[in-house]
């Protein structure tokens, strides 16, 4: 899979990217400092093509500039983090 054209769009909270005319998408919220990663979406004629892995790499990458913690609500971005463990310092402590 080539790289993608990740959009930001703060006020939507969702990194996005178009690909064959259609939507993928990576949602969040922001709370006291940590992005809490609601969810990831990507079309089914879209699956299998990493592109939901570009867009996560592409929010934790944001948060990390920006000094947030990561709390991954979504399914998703909770096995990815357990799978890259250059990612665990971004997660936001239990509470």
């Amino acid at each position: 899979m080539s790289e993608l054209a990740i959009s930001h769009l703060p006020d939507l909270g969702r990194f996005e990217a178009v690909v064959d005319g259609l939507r993928c998408e990576a949602d969040y919220h922001l709370q006291d400092g940590v992005m809490v990663m609601t969810h990831t979406g990507v079309p089914r004629a879209l699956e299998g093509r990493g592109i939901a892995a570009q867009l996560v790499a592409a929010a934790l990458a944001h948060a990390r500039q920006q000094g947030w913690r990561v709390q991954p609500l979504c399914s998703y971005v909770a096995v990815y983090m357990r799978r890259h463990p250059e990612t665990q310092d971004l997660l936001a402590p239990r509470g």
